[in-house]
């Protein structure tokens, strides 16, 4: 799964990549630093895996991943090739969801693209360029579509119908996302557009360090709008999680246990992003190898055995599960095993956050 990082110029947004992936995109105080998109896989953070593998003492450990796509900053004008221009936008398009960095503080000696820090007004010129991007690709669709009608067949009426209702809406500057559909038509008609307005968000507030502790009017009216939208305010300070960076891990978790804090802001970011692409992890546990597989939420057994081998889904007989809550309680797979709470599911069973599992099957 794949999110991209986006916002305006100077915002952050290289600085928070750099951070959560150990890449080494270009920051600098100047307009476009960033010139290509910077691609990153990032570890979910995940204590239920330290525990287990500490446990079973084994020989590898793997995480959960996301992919993360830092787009150069997009400014006003970029859907006609304003700024670094908009071949990036089809970068967008690429991903599951957006990371929206907005910046929340002001520091006279940082340049913002519009000459002041405006969060709302920011978020509204990004909006506006990924509108256009969207109102460029429905109004080929449309022609396409227009021309496939003239040849008789009535059936290219009501798609045409609905891509045109689309495009108003659109050109309202209204965002796809909150365009009603009336069927299960209609959704499908839209999921397979891949209009980028139509993806989940989560703005990032990057704040200064005072910020994360008190709420100023920055990230007050950020929440607002967020709020409005229906989507999820995250504060971070680069400039903090940039010099944590630099320290050990053991002199990190000391200074954060000194700061009463429990996690990292990226950290808290990186599950935030998890969550918001409607991820869930199960596990795997043993001597050779403790790992968490990503699956989405509502995945039957048969689905998430094929996440580990296209065998295991053809082949698929059962799946042993138990609560990493159990496990973790009573100490042992063989305690878990003695009080009865390894089960046998079937085809049918929905996977919850947390499952381990052991898979049975024959091909």
């Amino acid at each position: 799964m794949k999110l991209g990082i986006v916002g305006l110029p100077n915002v952050g947004k290289s600085t928070i990549f750099n951070v959560m992936t150990h890449n080494k995109a270009q920051t600098n105080n100047y307009m476009f630093s960033t010139l290509e998109p910077n691609v990153g896989i990032v570890e979910v953070p995940d204590k239920r895996v330290d525990f287990l593998s500490q446990l079973y003492d084994t020989d590898k450990t793997t995480y959960a991943t996301i992919e993360f796509v830092d787009i150069p900053g997009l400014v006003r004008g970029s859907n006609k090739g304003e700024g670094v221009g908009n071949k990036f936008l089809s970068s967008i398009q690429q991903v599951d969801a957006l990371c929206h960095v907005v910046r929340c503080f002001d520091d006279d000696d940082l340049m913002h693209v519009d000459g002041s820090v405006d969060p709302v007004r920011d978020v509204e010129t990004i909006n506006l360029e990924l509108i256009f991007s969207d109102i460029e690709m429905i109004e080929r669709r449309i022609e396409r579509t227009k021309k496939a009608s003239k040849s008789g067949d009535k059936s290219y009426l009501p798609i045409l119908k609905f891509y045109e209702d689309l495009n108003e809406h659109l050109l309202e500057g209204k965002m796809a996302k909150s365009f009603h559909v009336e069927n299960a038509e209609q959704e499908a008609l839209l999921n397979e557009l891949f209009l980028i307005t139509v993806k989940p968000v989560l703005y990032v507030a990057n704040v200064d360090e005072d910020g994360l502790s008190t709420d100023n009017d920055y990230t007050k009216a950020l929440e607002d709008l967020a709020e409005h939208e229906g989507s999820e305010v995250i504060k971070v300070c680069a400039k903090f999680e940039e010099d944590l960076s630099s320290l050990t891990k053991e002199e990190r978790e000391e200074f954060l246990s000194d700061m009463g804090i429990n996690e990292t802001g990226l950290e808290r970011l990186i599950k935030k992003s998890y969550k918001l692409l409607d991820l869930m992890s199960f596990l795997t546990a043993g001597k050779k190898e403790v790992r968490a597989w990503t699956i989405k939420n509502n995945t039957t057994a048969p689905k998430a055995a094929g996440k580990i081998h296209s065998d295991f889904e053809r082949g698929f007989i059962r799946a042993e599960v138990f609560s990493y809550d159990d496990i973790k309680r009573l100490g042992s797979y063989n305690a878990v095993k003695e009080k009865g709470l390894v089960r046998s599911e079937g085809k049918s069973y929905i996977f919850k956050e947390g499952d381990i599992v052991l898979f049975r099957f024959n091909v």
